[in-house]
């Protein structure tokens, strides 16, 4: 008959499976999960809290007896060669624990705050174009050195996310934010202080170090929340505070530059970016799932928010020593963070982690056109304070007001085109007789994913395109103001939203490090993007403004047939990686099993 500490002892190991299994879902198809996740492979020996970690997937390896019926993990290890796809590869069965156990008021809540921390990285790019003939005048440079502090800046805004998304992935969000946050504040304060076109330019690209690591964040932050089914709305929300930047920024950067100086504008975002730190470090949660699983594992101490630390001392301070439910629950919590901080290594980050998601086919392909349609985006943006001078005669505030429009198209696009996103992926898996569920990952191996994206991006590309095309001639012919705004409200919206189709779909193919594929689909569009600002106004010289728009429109028209591919290749595509990870898996597992029989046959051999 088994004793009380005994059953205790079951009883804290169930509770303890039940948290992991609902925190940590541990089958992924990228093997650089096993850096992000730091989880081991399961050895014979290891104690009662090691094998909550150890349960095997039930169709690719032999399992280890989980500690609860109810409760099952899959542990799919991979190496650092490969791509992550975890919905493509885990089975989920009914009795699954929920994605997340944030309610939906905590959801918005964070998912507001991702947009908020979103916003400054756009902005601060953007409320930098009224001021550019200003600062070209005051610091005694031309207007095309100048515009390559908007070259730097997109430089490093795609390197940036690079090193702060594998921080994020591997350390957690909170860490990473805060760090992005101080360099940001730093390097405004330098700009508003600095009096020479060289510390302007170094300064401007530590700006943009700071960030630009916002919006590999928010991605990540929405895919620790949000399955495939529900993405698209969430993702809008999240990345409608990033697109309020085109239609705040330059009307904020011309009041300021007109009325109180360049220098206002940096001492702005200093005081708002310190307005927004202090309520994040006080009540934003962290979500990343390698630290806190879905949400049901307390991360650690130094890594709560001010109102999690308070409510744990409260519970703690509260809670009865008599009461059997609250010990089990407190240890079992315990035990998970002592297992998970075991099996998670820091290390310092490396932006070279994001090299394996380009070199897959179906995303290397995936990112180049994204990039290219940000470019022809980027290119409108960075040419109008030249252009609107030149042709309208435009000061600093009025520049800053004709942005509106632009701005307006582009903020309306992610809230609508992420709830068109969700409609039509429910349209599809019904069709195909998926049964969606909002709350737990979905099996998206035999799913058409690129379809379903592709399909409400590809529209939007064309009607975007058409007005690019149009909006070159109309400036070529010096049209009256409306026509060009009115075609900047169009291309704001349906090419951002065309664009935020595809980011979404590069979300679901890797929803466990996000953030390390939005880094890599920073890391081309700015690349991309900071040579084309770089060069659009010697094309604009040198080709006129027609034909200028019209050579970006052809571009963007003849890289189009890759949504065709990745519509007709891309499940196969995502397939043939799915199996290529689970040969590897299973190949590692035979490894660790080779090595536990050697170690089994020198103890018998000493023995």
């Amino acid at each position: 008959m088994a004793s009380g500490q005994d059953i205790r002892n079951d009883e804290k190991a169930q509770g303890a499976a039940a948290v992991l299994g609902g925190g940590v879902i541990y089958d992924s198809t990228v093997d650089e999960d096993i850096r992000n996740q730091r989880i081991d492979l399961p050895q014979p020996g290891r104690g009662r809290a090691d094998m909550l970690c150890s349960t095997g997937s039930p169709s690719t390896g032999p399992s280890t007896p989980s500690m609860s019926e109810n409760d099952n993990v899959d542990n799919d290890n991979t190496d650092n060669d490969h791509s992550r796809d975890l919905e493509a590869i885990s089975t989920v069965a009914t009795n699954t624990p929920p994605w997340s156990v944030f309610t939906p008021r905590q959801k918005k809540f964070i998912v507001f705050m991702v947009a908020c921390a979103g916003f400054f990285s756009p902005l601060s790019a953007n409320i930098y174009f009224p001021a550019l003939n200003t600062l070209s005048v005051d610091l005694n440079v031309s207007s095309s050195l100048i515009n390559l502090t908007l070259t730097s800046y997109m430089i490093f805004q795609g390197l940036a996310p690079t090193v702060f998304g594998d921080l994020a992935d591997m350390a957690g969000r909170r860490p990473a934010y805060a760090i992005g946050f101080v360099v940001y504040i730093g390097a405004c304060i330098g700009i508003a202080l600095c009096d020479s076109y060289s510390a302007l330019l170094v300064l401007r690209c530590l700006q943009s170090t700071g960030s630009s690591a916002t919006i590999a964040l928010g991605s990540g932050v929405v895919a620790d929340l949000a399955t495939s089914a529900e993405r698209g709305t969430y993702m809008g929300w999240a990345t409608a505070g990033p697109m309020i930047g085109p239609a705040i920024g330059p009307v904020l950067g011309g009041i300021l530059s007109q009325f109180l100086g360049w220098r206002s504008i940096f001492w702005f975002l200093v005081i708002i970016a310190v307005a927004y730190l202090i309520p994040f470090l006080i009540t934003f949660p962290e979500t990343g799932r390698n630290v806190v699983g879905n949400g049901s594992i307390p991360p650690q101490k130094w890594n709560q928010s001010l109102l999690a630390h308070l409510h744990t001392r409260h519970q703690t301070g509260s809670s009865s020593p008599n009461d059997l439910s609250e010990t089990i629950t407190r240890d079992s919590a315990r035990e998970v963070q002592a297992v998970m901080a075991k099996g998670r290594k820091l290390s310092w980050p490396n932006p070279l982690n994001t090299l394996h998601i380009i070199a897959e086919k179906d995303c290397a392909l995936l990112l180049f056109y994204n990039s290219i349609v940000y470019t022809a985006f980027y290119d409108v943006n960075a040419s109008t304070p030249a252009l609107f001078a030149q042709i309208y005669g435009f000061n600093d505030l009025q520049i800053g007001l004709s942005f509106i429009p632009f701005g307006v198209g582009c903020f309306l696009a992610p809230v609508l085109i992420g709830k068109l996103l969700d409609w039509n992926f429910r349209r599809i898996a019904k069709k195909t007789g998926l049964v969606v569920d909002k709350k737990r990952a979905t099996e998206l191996k035999d799913f058409p994913l690129e379809k379903s994206r592709i399909q409400v991006a590809w529209p939007l590309m064309l009607i975007g395109d058409a007005a690019l095309l149009c909006y070159g001639w109309v400036m070529d012919v010096n049209a009256p103001l409306a026509a060009p705004l009115i075609l900047q409200f169009i291309m704001g919206l349906t090419l951002t939203g065309s664009f935020n189709a595809m980011s979404v779909m590069l979300v679901d193919l890797y929803p466990l490090s996000p953030a390390t594929a939005t880094a890599a689909n920073n890391l081309v569009r700015c690349l991309m993007g900071a040579g084309g600002t770089a060069i659009i106004i010697y094309m604009i010289d040198a080709m006129g403004r027609g034909w200028c728009f019209t050579f970006i429109a052809l571009v963007v028209l003849a890289t189009s047939p890759i949504m065709w591919v990745l519509v007709r290749w891309g499940p196969e595509w995502r397939e043939e990686r799915r199996l290529r990870v689970i040969r590897r898996k299973e190949e590692l597992e035979d490894k660790e099993r080779a090595k536990s029989a050697d170690k089994e046959d020198k103890k018998g051999d000493t023995g």
